[in-house]
């Protein structure tokens, strides 16, 4: 047995740290990307005359906010478990997604309130220096590139807190893409179009960040692995030799990884070293196939013999 908790020791770890390496440098690369274009987007904007480049700036700025949380829920839920957390960190990761959800709501609720205020008075709409298109193509293109870079990072990690907020980057290349559509309006003479499409963005931002908070939120309240995962940790148990059935399998999120409570059946005639020694087994296989922090376990001896049955916490 000592040899497989060896096994899993050397695999947990590296990835923990890898997670949390992969956090910090898509992060810190998205806040060097948001500093400059939000710079460059206030400031041209403000002398090209463009709302919506100015509006994009600030939208670029909370973009920052967003990676200030991740850096902080990534050093915080890589510690392992406490007098106070005996289970780990993990769920820091649940509560920054549930951050970034309500966010890119509140993002969402500027960029309707503001193409609102721009239907209410579209004669304060003034015209603009192409100068503000350029900035936003190149403003847009950063974004988009931004986007792909950090899902691929999230995907290698199978981070969803990332994956969360290569989606806010997204959202911000979404926004670019209208004001880019929006200042090419106005140049063309059709000053309305900025708004129309801000209140399109500000709807999908809105309904992405319903999403995050909505998935992050449940997550915080003990939401069950998938049916897929749950199916396969069963398929896992019932093949470790000795385990004769498996009953009462509960599951719960842990930030991206799982935590496991289950009823094992082996045979009622052998003794409780040999029961342990199977359990043993059935935890260490799943732990090492599957992104489970812990296997809880209680034996069943699988004749009739339910008021001997025993306890054994991992």
């Amino acid at each position: 047995m000592s040899h497989s908790h060896h096994h899993i020791d050397t695999r947990k770890e590296p990835d923990s740290a890898e997670r949390q390496q992969a956090a910090r440098t898509s992060t810190l690369v998205s806040v060097v990307v948001n500093i400059v274009l939000s710079t460059v987007q206030i400031i041209v904007g403000a002398w090209a005359h463009s709302s919506a480049l100015i509006a994009d700036g600030i939208h670029s700025l909370s973009d920052l906010f967003a990676d200030f949380v991740v850096l902080f829920a990534g050093k915080h839920s890589g510690k392992g478990p406490d007098h106070d957390h005996q289970y780990g960190h993990q769920r820091y990761e649940n509560a920054a997604s549930l951050v970034l959800g309500l966010l890119l709501l509140a993002v969402g609720g500027g960029m309707l309130y503001s193409a609102a205020n721009k239907f209410i008075h579209p004669e304060d709409i003034p015209s603009v220096h192409a100068l503000a298109l350029w900035i936003a193509a190149l403003a847009l293109i950063a974004k988009e590139s931004l986007f792909r870079y950090m899902l691929a990072a999230a995907q290698r990690v199978r981070s969803s807190m990332l994956v969360a907020n290569a989606w806010h980057a997204r959202s911000d290349a979404a926004s670019s893409l209208v004001v880019a559509a929006g200042v090419a309006g106005n140049l063309l003479g059709y000053p309305i179009l900025d708004p129309v499409a801000a209140l399109v963005v500000g709807l999908l931002v809105g309904k992405m960040g319903w999403s995050f908070a909505w998935d992050a939120l449940h997550d915080l309240m003990d939401r069950a692995a998938s049916e897929d995962d749950v199916a396969a940790i069963r398929a896992t148990l019932l093949d470790t030799p000795g385990i004769i059935g498996v009953h009462d399998l509960r599951t719960r999120k842990m930030g991206d990884l799982i935590l496991v409570d289950v009823h094992l059946e082996v045979d009622g005639s052998i003794n409780v070293f040999q029961a342990h020694a199977i359990t043993e087994e059935a935890q260490q296989r799943v732990m090492r196939s599957h992104p489970v922090l812990d296997v809880m376990t209680h034996i069943d001896p699988a004749e009739h013999y339910q008021s001997n049955s025993i306890t054994i916490a991992s």
